[in-house]
């Protein structure tokens, strides 16, 4: 008998999920509320920087959905780039990514659902036994993994934020993230930053290329990175604080502006008024690309993160995971996909009535789920977030010999415990 898994929210950990479903087996629906896939994901681009690379490499021989490290790959504009605090990073081009994480899900019999809206999920005896969409339609799957993220929805932004300021998730067109897991009935738990505000704010902003100094655009397409450096009347410091991304909250953050070129230029800093942009010379003429607003905000992102084991599954409904930052305070592509690939391979077990697997706390995936996992049983856990680039988990990675670059040395790790290919068979 085979499993149907329903996947809601088509970000990296909803493709991932998706894919590792699949690759187990599993009969794949996959539900995204509007147009595109990949949500941050398509104004993201940064990829296998630090701890990242150990990450990525372990992802590819796990197999399932760890297959999108290759589609980044495939889809790198600069390959071993350094920028502050940063070492090996690969840069994905934005305008390329979607299509191609598309195709691939397609070809792997995925049955996407663009522009669908969940908005009920019946539940019965701690089981979810169906999802409705907006349009009213219904359907019932065997497992669900909850994929939706934790930015938005708007009254969040405005709540916690400066406003909606028009990022990527485009809510005024395609409505405000719903949460399944809330749907189910859980309560979620939210971060805090600075002095005890909820949530956080997205750590990066998108600048149109053409909008730059002829300097910076040839430093850009040639390096991959520019810094800029910032009239010192306009450094700010005191924003670093409100960040998602601790791991680029460093003074150097403040001092210049550091810039990346995934398609659009990639603005290391949650938002800066435009005005003030336009004093930094070669941004004379800037433009905002993503969000639309960046000289007033950014997107509130951790108010929505579900209790959950070390499976991923979601506690108090037997048939629900989770992946990405639904599963806790983890910031990155990297992350949202390695967390993605165990809960739908684990979706699919739970389908078959076979044991769970958890991912080995001497793998660098298996003990970011379960560090993350333990620091959200306190309080102060959720004052971080958690990321294989920088900040306390990728100090704990080295610490714990973690982190390598060695793809032979990764490859014996895995190979020890016999991981190869795991979330990549099928289960019979």
């Amino acid at each position: 008998m085979t499993t149907r898994v329903a996947v809601v929210g088509g970000g990296w950990a909803g493709c991932a999920a998706a894919l590792s479903a699949a690759a187990a087996g599993a009969e794949v629906h996959l539900f995204e509320k509007t147009d595109m896939l990949l949500g941050a994901g398509l104004v993201g681009g940064i990829m296998r920087n630090n701890g990242r690379f150990t990450a990525a490499e372990e992802g590819l021989l796990l197999g399932g959905g760890g297959e999108l490290f290759a589609v980044c790959d495939q889809a790198s504009r600069h390959q071993d780039v350094a920028f502050p605090g940063h070492q090996h990073a690969s840069l994905y081009d934005v305008s390329r990514i979607e299509p191609l994480v598309r195709d691939r899900m397609k070809d792997r019999a995925i049955n996407l659902h663009l522009q669908t809206r969940i908005v009920f999920a019946e539940v019965h005896q701690n089981s979810i036994e169906s999802i409705h969409c907006e349009s009213g339609q219904q359907f019932a799957a065997d497992v669900y993994v909850d994929a939706t993220g934790t930015s938005g929805p708007m009254g969040n932004c405005h709540r916690y934020g400066n406003g909606c300021v028009m990022c990527i998730q485009r809510c005024p067109a395609f409505g405000p993230r719903v949460s399944l897991t809330a749907l189910a009935g859980v309560e979620e738990r939210t971060a805090v930053k600075g002095s005890d505000a909820p949530g956080a704010m997205s750590g990066s902003g998108k600048l149109h290329v053409d909008s730059l100094s002829e300097k910076v655009r040839t430093q850009l397409q040639q390096t991959g990175v520019a810094l800029v450096p910032v009239p010192e009347e306009l450094i700010n410091e005191s924003k670093l604080a409100a960040k998602a991304c601790q791991q680029y909250a460093t003074s150097e953050y403040a001092s210049n502006l550091v810039l990346l070129d995934t398609g659009h230029a990639k603005l290391m800093a949650p938002y800066m008024p435009l005005d003030q942009l336009r004093e930094v010379p070669g941004l004379e003429h800037a433009r905002y690309e993503d969000p639309y607003a960046g000289g007033r905000g950014n997107s509130i992102r951790f108010t929505a993160i579900a209790p959950r084991d070390n499976h991923l599954k979601v506690a108090e409904v037997e048939n629900l995971f989770c992946a990405g930052e639904k599963a806790g305070i983890y910031v990155g592509h990297t992350e949202a996909i390695c967390t993605g690939m165990l809960a739908g391979h684990n979706a699919a077990r739970l389908g078959l009535k076979q044991k769970l697997i958890k991912l080995p706390r001497n793998t660098a995936v298996g003990e970011l789920i379960a560090y993350g996992g333990q620091q959200m049983k306190t309080k102060e856990g959720y004052r971080n977030s958690y990321t294989f680039a920088g900040s306390v988990f990728f100090d704990r990675m080295k610490d714990l010999g973690l982190y390598t670059t060695d793809r032979q040395v990764i490859e014996k790790r895995l190979k020890q415990q016999d991981l190869i290919g795991l979330l990549g068979s099928e289960l019979r």
